[in-house]
């Protein structure tokens, strides 16, 4: 064997490592390249590759026909598909609720049922491998980031949604991905902005963000991504989020708590790592951290930056070969799974996958989620309603302004209220809420018979906050359009509602609770 061959053959490995994203709606040049030059192990899709579900399956289906032809081993394809706020896929697919919702409707059954849905939904789609569930505990109401995708505010309520969560999702065959490793939930930073640091004992963390992924460990999850947070208990090194930490990954994670899968880093993208010691440096210290997937999810320049700087490392043993061989054989164990190998097989029905049961139960758990503080009195249906929306315009990873290629799809209920019979009129204003933007609201708003507020983590945002407390309580309803924790904002509001959401999934039950008609 030549030395050329064998060195194509690292490279190659190299590729495998790797996972990426690109902006079309059908393979475009960028991604072509990086399956046909750099041989990359795995896609992920975001809604901006997302329009109906024939065409989800069709671009997948393209994928790994041009991947089919320069390799024996088919892509992972991936994305966030969590339920609620954080559904990459909407149109023709379930609506499944938000991690939280499940927990106040309190069914584990329910849990585990929707989630075998969404899964097997994805499976025929061509998304073989989900980015799901999240089992952070939500322990700190700050945080910007986690909230309503937490299962729940302690451990063992984690524990009991997650896992059940877990199990659905491996029913319908596809690839499970517990995140954020060692735990995302006591931070009040989002890591996609800014670095953040869990500054507990070990014996505190075993006890609340371990307890989750050991659990999970233990039921055999396909793959566990990192959090691009600091843990001082376990890395002394302040500067070193758990996703470059050896310490966290090779010592804590494979080491002590015995994980022998996957183990895939949150997008080195973020600021947390991206404005800190850099993406190609970030994918060659994540690999040695003990990482076998490096996530790089939108710029072209950064993801073959990275692969190039693997490769370098590689070749100037910066990198054992042995390291990459190892993560190599483990992502190549993980797409024998047969939702990654059965993709030639798959045939989506160009009107979607929702069966009626699936509805009718997304439907009842939301419902049954529904979240109401103190006294309520519904809407007099005899007086104008005046609502104001804080609805997200800056995307983040999380944050998804609605879908562009579907300008309707508004995060509002202003047309569920107006279908109820109810004289609405509404002004939009964006989750940062500057002052002008208040000032423009409360000048909306005077005078009004009935307000509506719909918040988005007003807790958390100053403007909305004044914006709440300038409101006339005996005229005010507030409802919280994604942190429940903004209801404690207006204890005086004639009705106070949590829907885990913002989406019309979520709405609908909150509609008809201020319509009087539920």
């Amino acid at each position: 064997m030549t030395e050329q061959v064998q060195d194509q053959e690292m490279r190659n490995k190299i590729g495998q490592l790797f996972m990426v994203g690109f902006d079309a709606l059908e393979p475009d040049a960028h991604i072509t390249r990086l399956i046909t030059e750099q041989r990359i192990g795995g896609v992920i899709l975001f809604r901006r590759n997302v329009h109906t579900p024939a065409q989800v399956a069709a671009l997948c289906r393209s994928l790994q026909e041009i991947n089919a032809r320069v390799s024996d081993e088919p892509l992972l394809i991936s994305l966030d598909q969590e339920g609620g706020m954080v559904m990459r896929i909407e149109q023709g697919v379930t609506p499944i609720p938000a991690a939280m919702a499940f927990q106040q409707a309190g069914s584990e059954r329910d849990c585990e049922t929707l989630n075998f849905v969404s899964g097997d939904e994805m499976r025929q789609l061509g998304i073989n491998m989900l980015l799901a569930p999240v089992l952070d505990v939500n322990n700190n109401r700050l945080n910007p980031v986690i909230g309503v995708r937490a299962y729940g505010e302690d451990a063992d309520t984690v524990v009991r949604y997650g896992l059940a969560a877990m199990r659905g999702q491996k029913s319908a065959g596809v690839i499970v991905t517990a995140k954020h490793f060692p735990g995302h939930g006591d931070t009040a930073t989002d890591t996609h902005y800014d670095t953040a640091s869990v500054p507990h004992g070990l014996e505190r963390l075993r006890e609340v963000e371990l307890r989750p992924f050991a659990a999970a460990i233990e039921q055999g999850v396909d793959a566990i991504m990192t959090a691009h947070v600091s843990f001082p208990a376990i890395e002394p090194d302040t500067s070193v989020p758990a996703t470059l930490s050896k310490n966290v990954l090779t010592g804590l994670l494979r080491g002590e708590m015995g994980y022998q899968g996957v183990i895939i880093s949150d997008c080195l993208e973020m600021a947390a790592i991206s404005e800190g010691i850099g993406i190609p440096a970030g994918a060659i210290a994540t690999l040695q951290a003990g990482a076998d997937i490096v996530l790089i999810s939108h710029r072209e320049a950064q993801q073959h930056a990275a692969i190039d700087a693997v490769i370098a490392a590689v070749g100037n043993g910066t990198i054992a070969p042995a390291l990459i061989d190892a993560a190599a054989a483990r992502v190549r164990a993980l797409k024998q799974a047969n939702a990654v190998q059965g993709w030639r097989a798959l045939d989506v029905h160009p009107a979607g996958l929702m069966k009626p049961g699936s509805l009718a139960l997304a439907a009842q758990v939301q419902q049954a989620a529904l979240r109401v503080e103190g006294s309520f009195r519904p809407l007099d249906r005899t007086l104008p309603v005046t609502l104001v929306t804080v609805e997200v315009r800056s995307r983040s990873e999380i944050d998804e302004v609605a879908n562009s290629r579907n300008k309707d799809a508004r995060s509002t209920m202003l047309p569920a209220l107006q279908e109820a019979g109810l004289d609405v009129r509404e002004i939009a204003i964006s989750a940062e809420a500057g002052q002008e933007e208040v000032d423009a609201a409360l000048a909306f708003t005077q005078g009004a018979a009935q307000i509506v507020v719909q918040t988005y983590n007003a807790m958390l945002v100053g403007g909305q906050r004044r914006l709440l407390e300038a409101m006339p309580a005996e005229r005010l309803w507030v409802v919280a359009g994604r942190l429940p924790y903004d209801l404690d904002l207006a204890p005086q509001a004639q009705g106070r509602l949590a829907a885990y959401g913002c989406r019309p999934a979520a709405l609908a039950p909150v509609v008809a609770k201020l319509a009087g008609v539920a």
